[in-house]
């Protein structure tokens, strides 16, 4: 049976049809067969019905929202002048600054696509200019921008929670140690970089041009107080933290920096509702075909096929990194979280692995599926943005994967790079 759908999956992908129809056809394709027709097809909506059922889940359009919001607006600006007035002047500071910026209004949308175009539109056509290849411009900022996938908001951990019933809060704590040592991996390459193919530096700004950017961006940089103080002070839940920041992007973009009118809004609802739409299908569906693969043993024994299930916690972890790395690489990131997270449910629980340090670890092999060839979705932003062929696209990408995958290694060697803040913010 396990063969049957993944056949039915890989022909339709291959036919050139969306996610959600290889998803939904081998889900009523396996469902089908266990049952012998479609007569308890009822069951299988509940299952769909129950996957976008909980409350966790209207996080996700808000968040969608916020984003949308402040990539047509001013705040992404205010960001990157503020860091550019601190760190441009150094060597390789502008590639850093192009990091830095990624990371930060990743914490503020939690968007990698959003931020893709929201921080590499202003700042490729500067690193150009500054004598930077464009194929490292692009792979800088694809996987700089996958940075917002560990920094919370992060919907990759949201739709993880839901489907493993891991806190979302502790999960987004959990993302920031992570998300700060890519970014350091980053620099320092970007350092070196510089140095190599003797990148000119930037002119250095004045004490009070830095005042001035860092007065401007203070606003913006109320988002990730928002969501991280508020959910570890206790103020409110990961879903009330994104209510808050709707609220917060559009009294910000529309009352006080005055980057939007009232016409904007039908297109910021147009364009939230459609990705919404999309992401909520899949996730319905998604649980469907977790619950069918679940009744019929399949994750078991497909487990015990490879000797997961024997593994220690390193090899569990290690199978889960390949696995989600693999995946990711040819299928949407929240399809690979929907699918893959149920098979490896058995495995997890039987050797007593933290769920938030799990769910780190495939949010960021999620990050880097979406920036690696075929098929990472933030590789086809970058094409449709910057309008560069696909080659140029990834050309540049290999040394970045490599540190990412770096970062797996030593977070599975050092847990505590992820479960340290956590701890602190949830001891008891």
């Amino acid at each position: 049976m396990a063969t049957i759908l993944m056949l039915i999956m890989i022909g339709l992908l291959l036919l050139g049809f969306p996610m959600m129809i290889p998803l939904t056809t081998a889900a009523v394709v396996g469902f089908v067969m266990m049952f012998d027709g479609f007569g308890q097809m009822g069951t299988f909506i509940q299952q769909m019905m129950a996957g976008i059922r909980p409350a966790s889940l209207i996080a996700v359009p808000m968040f969608i929202l916020a984003a949308d919001i402040m990539t047509r607006g001013h705040s992404a600006d205010r960001l990157i002048n503020m860091v550019m007035a601190f760190i441009g002047h150094i060597k390789g500071g502008l590639a850093i600054s192009t990091a830095t910026s990624c990371t930060l209004f990743g914490s503020v949308s939690g968007s990698t696509q959003a931020t893709v175009v929201a921080v590499g539109s202003p700042l490729r056509p500067k690193m150009l200019k500054a004598g930077y290849s464009d194929s490292f411009t692009l792979a800088l900022i694809i996987n700089a921008s996958d940075i917002a996938f560990l920094i919370p908001p992060s919907i990759g951990m949201i739709i993880y929670g839901v489907i493993s019933g891991t806190s979302i809060a502790e999960l987004f704590i959990a993302g920031i140690g992570p998300g700060l040592l890519i970014l350091m991996m980053f620099s320092l390459y970007c350092l070196y970089y510089a140095h190599k193919h003797q990148v000119p530096t930037e002119p250095k700004a004045s004490w009070s041009e830095r005042g001035r950017s860092v007065r401007d961006a203070l606003w913006p940089l109320f988002f990730p107080v928002i969501v991280v103080g508020g959910i570890y002070g206790g103020i409110f839940s990961p879903t009330e933290a994104a209510a808050v920041c709707v609220l917060y992007a559009f009294v910000l973009e529309f009352l006080i920096f005055r980057s939007l009118k009232s016409i904007d809004i039908y297109r910021i609802a147009k364009s939230t509702g459609l990705i919404t739409a999309v992401v909520f299908i899949l996730v319905a569906v998604g649980n469907g075909f977790s619950w069918i693969i679940s009744f019929a043993q399949i994750p078991q024994t497909i487990l015990d096929a490879v000797g997961v299930s024997q593994a220690g916690p390193v090899g569990v972890l290690i199978a889960i990194c390949v696995a989600f790395f693999i995946a990711c690489m040819f299928v949407d990131p929240i399809v690979v979280i929907l699918v893959l997270t149920p098979i490896f449910a058995p495995a997890i629980q039987a050797t007593g692995l933290d769920p938030v340090l799990v769910g780190v670890l495939i949010t960021l092999q999620v990050a880097i599926g979406s920036a690696t060839p075929p098929f990472g979705c933030d590789i086809f932003t970058a094409i449709a943005i910057f309008r560069r062929p696909y080659i140029e696209v990834i050309r540049g990408t290999p040394p970045f994967i490599f540190m990412l995958v770096a970062a797996a290694g030593l977070i599975i060697a050092f847990p505590q790079i992820a479960l340290f803040l956590r701890d602190l913010a949830f001891a008891e």
